[in-house]
């Protein structure tokens, strides 16, 4: 006889469904202002949905508040339009209750790092098989302009008009702190790679995030140009590939070295240097990934794109389910009525 938690863990095959990337597209207009980054990343995720092999009824697409909070509406699938930094428990629920469904969250910088920092680091920790996609656009656009965790220091917004004096919080850096398993980071500028990124947040098996470098052309634009455009980013970033050399620039003449844990760029040209200096990438190296990380806001070294890191390790909901199981197989599947009751009752004639 089937079982509750057989149900549950029944999971849809891959090729069960075909659908094409128009039927993830409701018949609804795109609120988003124009040229927002934010369009950039919806066409990724619709393109990818048919790809998973997962039924639409088995999808969910959970949002906070912000410009990001519009997924959702964007994508036809079941959705939450959920409250402010609220995003991580309410998916964390859903995918507890349902570990069959392919769970994505939509939020922003200041939706995910301000007021749901807190949710953010604890989800991370307990490796909830959800996908995190987050818009950073290191602003407050939906409030109109004020400066947000990721805001640079001296950064002039609606709020701090003599310039933010925070230092910003790294993002991925602060995920691989609190123990992520697949952390990475993409832009809005190349869809192509950052649909490979959402593609292989959905095959981990674990808690996925993905910052989203995402132009805000009303209150920050341009924040991103130098690793975004198709004329710097060469030489402003390194793409990330497992067990690939840290190599970059127009001509691929640049390389990453570690001189003890701090990497340094070499000249790939310049007599004394060779490919087999280089370092090379392990996304299952966690201190690696630190250093990767810790790159972020240098202003010598290129920034870091793609997957920094990706382990292997349980999922919470797993761990619910498997004590679930154990506690049925030790005392028998028990009855509702006999929980409400409890150890004594009394009937009322």
């Amino acid at each position: 006889m089937k079982t509750i938690i057989d149900d549950i863990l029944e999971k849809p095959h891959a090729g069960e469904t075909s659908y094409t990337a128009k039927d993830f597209k409701p018949d609804v207009d795109v609120r988003w202002c124009a040229g927002c980054g934010a369009i950039s990343v919806l066409s990724p995720a619709q393109r990818l949905m048919p790809e998973l092999g997962v039924p639409k009824e088995k999808i969910v697409y959970i949002s906070g508040i912000g410009c990001s909070g519009r997924f959702p509406y964007y994508m036809d699938t079941y959705g939450f339009h959920s409250i402010h930094g609220r995003a991580l428990p309410i998916a964390s629920g859903l995918k507890i209750a349902r570990p069959d469904l392919s769970v994505w969250v939509v939020t922003g910088d200041g939706d995910n790092m301000s007021i749901g920092g807190n949710h953010f680091i604890h989800a991370c920790r307990r490796n909830v098989d959800i996908n995190v996609m987050m818009f950073n656009n290191e602003v407050y656009s939906l409030t109109k302009g004020q400066f947000s965790p990721t805001s640079h220091r001296g950064q002039v917004t609606k709020s701090s008009p003599l310039g933010s004096l925070d230092d910003p919080f790294n993002p991925v850096a602060l995920a691989l702190g609190a123990s992520a398993t697949f952390v990475a980071r993409g832009h809005d500028k190349d869809r192509a790679q950052l649909q490979q990124l959402l593609q292989k947040a959905h095959q981990h098996k674990g808690f996925s995030f993905i910052e989203i470098y995402t132009n805000c052309r009303i209150f920050n634009d341009g924040a991103f140009d130098l690793y975004t455009n198709a004329d710097t980013r060469s030489d402003s970033t390194v793409w990330l590939e497992h067990e690939q050399p840290l190599v970059f620039g127009k001509n691929k003449d640049k390389g990453i070295k570690l001189d003890g844990f701090n990497p340094v760029v070499i000249d790939l040209t310049a007599e004394g240097n060779s490919i087999s200096d280089v370092l090379v990438h392990n996304e299952k190296d966690s201190t690696l990934a630190f250093i990767l990380a810790n790159m972020t806001y240098s202003e010598v070294l290129p920034r870091p794109m793609g997957i920094i890191q990706n382990l292997e390790r349980s999922s919470y909901e797993e761990r619910v389910v498997d004590q679930i199981t154990q506690e049925v197989e030790k005392k028998g599947a028990g009855s509702l009525e006999s929980l409400l009751q409890g150890g004594s009752f009394w009937e009322i004639n």
